[in-house]
């Protein structure tokens, strides 16, 4: 008698933590999926994003119809590494044109999915879309070339899926003077202010090279080779932050023609990295925006016409009305401005909410918000 109440016992036991996992599992779903990549690294991530279009794809279609729908869903995409868990790969293989394929299996919900939607979309109505400005200097042979390759590819990428863009073409005459002389002479800071102008949140530097490497018979017919390289970098505009630099190596590419020194096999080498270039670039700027719009990143605080005293309190309440959220602030203080560079999960939303409310309220009061930055001026007693 007393054994089968042990039974029972046991076994209702084994029905309730089962009842517990199935549960945990209901409003989600595991799916296996497939993505491709130039290594392991980038098929993993794709296998990722198709693995949260495959387990949230009610969720995701059900705003099919919604304005800028792809500009969320890939902001949304951006993050699978925070939405997709349980993650195991199945296995990498060799795929067409010399990528790699991966194969995994995921745990997806559909409940992180919309809330995840909802973040993005609610900064989207408030902002607009993002802007980008991209500036490359190109040379064929040593000449540089007045407009880029490299530029029109990924200015194409962005603008597909919904960012505004900021063209050298579209700059004002005393602007665009400025823009190519900084971006001839590398001038990071003044393409950062003249992004600040146009309010573009991302923008996209570097170089990229193409020369001549002899030439070789393809199909008994004299065709000249060249080979590109450089280096690429895009910034956060309002932090100065690199977000992610893209070399440019192993571009190679030709033209039929007798000429050796022929610019068509430079352009041709450029084109041949093009695509791949402008695919990377692109998701790691959707990666920072819908980062920096959820989890807030690094933000920098500038407050106007406060005192030494006042910059060490401001950062010592902020520790205090923030507590955990807050990992560090870097103050410096300079001529009446204060400059606290933070790194915290907040939102620039939420810090300007802490920022007009306790110990800040009729201290400062806040001029200007940008995702990574927030200017604020100390209110006159």
């Amino acid at each position: 008698m007393h054994c089968l109440k042990r039974t029972i016992i046991v076994q209702l036991g084994l029905i309730l933590l089962l009842g517990q996992a199935t549960l945990a599992q209901s409003d989600g779903v595991r799916v296996e999926a497939k993505g491709t990549g130039i290594n392991e690294e980038g098929a993993l991530k794709d296998a990722m994003r198709n693995a949260l279009e495959q387990g949230a794809g009610s969720e995701i279609s059900s705003h099919s119809q919604t304005s800028n729908f792809e500009l969320v869903r890939d902001a949304v995409f951006a993050r699978a590494d925070g939405l997709v868990s349980q993650v195991k790969v199945l296995g990498y293989q060799p795929a067409v044109g010399g990528l790699v394929s991966c194969r995994i299996s995921a745990f997806v919900r559909g409940a992180d999915v919309k809330a995840s939607w909802g973040e993005v979309q609610n900064v989207l109505d408030q902002i607009g879309r993002p802007g980008i400005m991209v500036y490359i200097k190109e040379t064929i042979d040593g000449v540089l070339q007045e407009s880029s390759i490299l530029e029109t590819h990924i200015e194409s990428r962005f603008t597909k899926m919904g960012f505004d863009l900021f063209a050298r073409t579209q700059l004002q005459a005393i602007e665009k003077k400025e823009a190519d002389d900084a971006f001839v002479n590398g001038n990071v800071s003044k393409m950062q202010a003249i992004a600040k102008n146009f309010n573009a949140q991302i923008f996209i530097t570097g170089s990229a090279n193409t020369n001549a490497a002899g030439s070789k018979q393809l199909a008994g017919q004299s065709t000249a080779m060249y080979n590109a390289d450089g280096m690429l970098k895009m910034y956060q505009t309002d932090t100065g932050q690199i977000i992610t630099s893209e070399a440019l190596t192993n571009c190679r590419g030709g033209s039929r023609t007798e000429y050796a020194g022929s610019h068509q096999g430079g352009r041709k080498a450029l084109l041949n990295c093009a695509d791949e270039l402008a695919e990377s670039l692109y998701w790691s700027a959707m990666k920072s925006w819908a980062t920096k719009i959820s989890f807030g990143g690094t933000i920098v605080l500038e407050v106007e016409g406060i005192s030494a005293v006042d910059a060490i309190k401001i950062k010592k309440n902020l520790l205090a009305a923030t507590q955990d959220k807050i990992q560090s602030i870097n103050k410096s203080f300079s001529k009446g401005i204060g400059t606290f560079r933070i790194v915290t999960t907040l939102s620039s939303d939420d810090l300007v909410e802490i920022l007009s409310s306790g110990f800040f309220e009729g201290l400062i009061e806040v001029k200007d918000q940008q995702l990574g930055k927030i200017q604020a001026i100390r209110i006159e007693e």
